[in-house]
């Protein structure tokens, strides 16, 4: 008989065992996901061994001593009761330190023995858990606006109790749940700026935007939700204006909950970029109505930044050190010497430049995956009034800063790029990468020619880009990350035309006879002095065009002819299958073709203008782009 319950009580301890495990499984892999336990597998394999350990000595007492069934019972019983218990209260601290304890980067206290068995492992992990997740009384708590309680963003600091959003598109985002919540902002001292000097910021929650204002008070309170039901709601707070102008300050959050820890901060993302850059960074005049209007903070918003944009798309999570009028090794410079006083080198190592803000940045805080670096705007106006010497001048200066941006982020790919609002020095700035690399001997490192703003997508304040051209960048950026760390791009937004080559094809045979010029903005134009016998005997052709198959397409152009009718238009695989046809009209007054069309094949295409079979007019087709929509 005692043999029989021994045996029924090992099978229960095992179930219980198994339980556990799966429990404590599921438990860890949660804490994995958000940030509390990284090492759960580690601490797991080991806390289940030494609790396997310990179920193997209670059944070789059991065995010995004849006592299976008061021993495992006792087990069960002490388990299963003090999971229950609430005698004691405890916090999200408590289950921090039971884990550092379990992870031996803390001392074991008597505290963290949950369910008072005498050993510490992650049986106690799980019930501690259990009983954080059970609702209690509902109360109103503060919390601040640190590490444990939000995800911070990009280059911040913490004085005075308030933590600061210091540069372009620096956040805290958090996960909080409650019936009502609120958050208290702070303002520096830039809230006795002008007006128009002032920092912007913006407050989201759930993806909606709630407050989009300039801070001119010292302090601000605002509501994120409330209501009788409990909700649960994720909140970013970003600076949306840059460094030079103020920071945003989070001095507290509140929420009114029945959870012990209704906050916790949200996840980190896979893949983590920094931008640095000039004013194009920080999102310039973004929203500005005219290239005549002034710079103002209120038209300055960081969310339509080429580099917020890019990290969307990616699923990235971000930091920016850009500051408008800034450069290499000159700021923006009306004279005709160098405006050492605004140098992004000088300042990368800081959190801000104001004097507030000008502590040394820890770079150890976050690893970045990618660095991507848009300078050279401003040392355009220096450099260009005496090219010969002084592009050498900021060859030297940029390569020295590639140095430096390497030794802070050892294991990052470099990116630079240049050209959104002028390419004077993008030849320099390709000079320098490949110095770099001949020296250092490093291949993480690449440069790309940035889009240049088309006055069509409409112009920013101060001749900035506009928010689609912004976008317009982002999307090329994307793709030149996903090239670099071997990742697969989507191409959407991309103008697979904007690389391609222009060439016009003339069949003799048929009598066709033509001449042709490519303008600086690429628009091409086709003189016919004999058309020929048909349409194909004059082809304007844009090729080496790449096409996936199931991917969705835009063909647009604008055409002015000298002749008045329609004329074919085609995207023709390399294997001669048309993938598109249609017909355009060409007529005197500039007209604009759009159509759209789904490749059904991988394939390198040509976009064909058939513009034989009429003779003696001119045709020029600008403003070709093939982008890619789905």
């Amino acid at each position: 008989m005692i043999i029989l319950l021994y045996h029924k009580f090992v099978q229960i301890a095992m179930g219980y065992e198994k339980n556990v495990e799966n429990w404590g499984k599921n438990t860890l892999q949660g804490y994995a996901k958000y940030g509390i336990l990284k090492e759960s597998k580690c601490v797991w394999n080991k806390r289940i061994e030494s609790n396997s350990e310990k179920l193997e000595r209670k059944k070789d007492m059991i065995k010995n001593k004849i006592i299976a069934v008061t021993a495992v019972g006792c087990f069960l019983a002490a388990s299963f009761r003090t999971s229950v218990s609430a005698e004691n209260t405890y916090t999200m601290t408590d289950l921090r330190h039971l884990r550092d304890a379990l992870l031996q980067q803390t001392t074991v206290t008597a505290a963290d023995d949950i369910n008072g068995d005498g050993i510490v492992n992650v049986i106690d992990l799980c019930l501690l858990k259990r009983k954080l997740s059970t609702p209690g009384e509902v109360v109103t708590n503060n919390y601040a606006a640190i590490a444990e309680n939000v995800k911070l963003t990009g280059r911040t600091m913490r004085n005075q109790d308030i933590t600061w959003l210091v540069q372009s598109g620096s956040a805290v985002a958090f996960t909080v749940t409650g019936t009502s919540a609120t958050i208290t902002l702070a303002g520096d001292s830039s809230i006795n700026n002008e007006e128009n000097y002032r920092s912007r910021y913006a407050v989201l929650v759930d993806g909606t935007v709630i407050e989009d204002a300039v801070m001119s008070t010292s302090e601000k309170t605002l509501t994120l939700f409330e209501g009788e039901a409990s909700r649960t709601a994720k909140v970013q707070i970003i600076h949306l204006s840059e460094a030079m102008n103020g920071a945003i300050g989070v001095k507290n959050i509140s929420v009114t909950s029945d959870r012990p820890t209704p906050i916790s901060p949200e996840p980190e993302k896979p893949l983590s970029i920094e931008f640095i850059g000039d004013s194009i960074t920080c999102a310039y005049g973004v929203e500005g109505q005219s290239s005549s209007e002034p710079f103002k903070t209120s038209t300055e918003n960081f969310m339509k930044s080429y580099a917020y944009l890019t990290a969307q798309k990616l699923n990235a999570d971000y930091s920016a050190v850009s500051y408008s009028g800034y450069g290499v090794i000159s700021g923006y410079s009306s004279g005709d010497t160098a405006n050492t006083d605004s140098l992004i080198p000088d300042c990368y190592g800081l959190t801000g430049k104001l004097p507030d803000y000008a502590k040394d940045w820890d770079f150890s805080t976050c690893s970045q995956d990618v660095v991507v670096i848009n300078l050279g705007t401003n040392d355009s106006h220096y450099v260009m009034k005496d090219p010969e010497t002084r592009s050498k001048e900021f060859v030297d200066g940029y390569l020295a800063f590639l140095k430096t941006v390497r030794e802070k982020n050892p294991d990052a790919y470099i990116i630079c790029t240049l050209g959104i609002m002028g390419d004077d020095l993008y030849e320099y700035v390709e000079d320098a990468v490949q110095q770099y690399r001949n020296t250092t001997g490093d291949e993480r490192i690449m440069s790309y020619h940035s889009a240049l703003q088309n006055q069509a997508d409409g112009i920013g304040s101060d001749w900035h880009p506009s928010a689609i051209t912004q976008q317009k960048n982002a999307y090329i950026l994307a793709d030149k990350i996903c090239q670099a760390l071997g990742m697969e791009s989507d191409q959407v937004g991309l103008d697979m035309a904007a690389d391609a080559e222009y060439l016009l094809n003339i069949d003799p045979n048929k009598g066709g006879n033509a001449a042709s010029y490519v303008g600086y903005d690429k628009s091409f134009w086709i003189n016919m002095v004999t058309g020929g016998e048909t349409a194909d005997a004059i082809e304007a052709e844009i090729s080496g065009i790449n096409l996936k198959k199931g991917g969705g397409y835009r063909l647009e152009f604008d055409c002015t002819s000298s002749y008045d009718g329609k004329l074919p238009v085609l995207v023709r695989n390399s294997d001669g299958e048309i993938s598109f046809n249609s017909e355009f009209d060409a007529v005197s007054e500039k007209t604009h073709f759009s159509a759209e069309f789904t490749a059904d094949a991988d394939s390198v295409a040509s976009i064909i203008f058939q513009l034989g079979g009429k003779d003696y007019y001119n045709c020029t087709l600008s403003n070709i782009s093939l982008l890619k929509i789905s």
